[in-house]
């Protein structure tokens, strides 16, 4: 069952976690590629700040975004700042999205995000939370897939299975994580293909990162993710 009040908490505590990695960069660095093709590290700050806000209007009732080309304007322009504005940025709109989660409303309504997609109120910080870690480790500056928390890590690879669930371009996989914890994706037709490895490494292949399953143990070829 989702804790709300648990999820908040692991939100402040990873955005902590990452404004103290990126306090510790400079301009030069800000401006540098970061591990996720064509953006620089400016472009993973401005996009997490603006994702906050999103999730806000996302919380109030309100377009995610006012259009895709808005989204991806507001990233390229919020990209080139310095340190100190990104990460007055980033302090600000978390606390935006702090206050709109924790404000009085009913936590099992159903909200929308982008695409039609739908969820409840109560899973949005948890949203929250997966973007935050899994971009703290796309900046490339030290924090890896080992170090997210292990908790956040077996339930970012149960929403990611979910995710693929029943996707006509997957087909059926069982992943299986050393030392416990095991999940089917993908389609019901034909048998699985068996995907072995750490939770970190199964993670990784599921969000389109680590080193493409080089580190995973399959009795078949490991299939294609589309992109999520």
């Amino acid at each position: 069952m989702t804790d709300h009040v648990h999820d908040l908490a692991a939100v402040r505590e990873a955005t902590d976690r990452l404004l103290s990695a990126v306090g510790k960069l400079d301009n030069a660095a800000v401006a540098e590629a970061s591990r996720l093709p064509g953006w620089t590290r400016g472009h993973v700050l401005a996009h997490l700040a603006r994702n906050a806000d999103a999730l806000v209007n996302v919380l109030a009732g309100r377009p995610m975004y006012a259009g895709a080309e808005v989204r991806d304007a507001d990233i390229a322009r919020g990209a080139d700042r310095p340190l100190d504005v990104h990460l007055a940025d980033l302090r600000d709109s978390a606390a935006r999205f702090t206050d709109a989660a924790e404000a009085p409303g009913d936590p099992s309504r159903t909200v929308e995000l982008r695409n039609g997609v739908t969820d409840t109120a109560a899973r949005i910080p948890f949203r929250r939370l997966i973007e935050v870690g899994l971009h703290h480790v796309d900046l490339g500056i030290g924090y890896e897939l080992t170090d997210l928390p292990a908790e956040f890590t077996a339930r970012a690879i149960d929403y990611l299975a979910a995710r693929y669930s029943g996707h006509r371009d997957v087909p059926a996989v069982t992943l299986t994580a050393e030392g416990g914890g095991q999940w089917r994706t993908g389609g019901t037709d034909g048998t699985p293909v068996s995907v072995t490895g750490t939770a970190p490494a199964l993670l990784g292949w599921l969000s389109g990162r680590g080193a493409k399953g080089a580190d995973l143990t399959t009795g078949a070829p490991l299939p294609a993710l589309p992109p999520l």
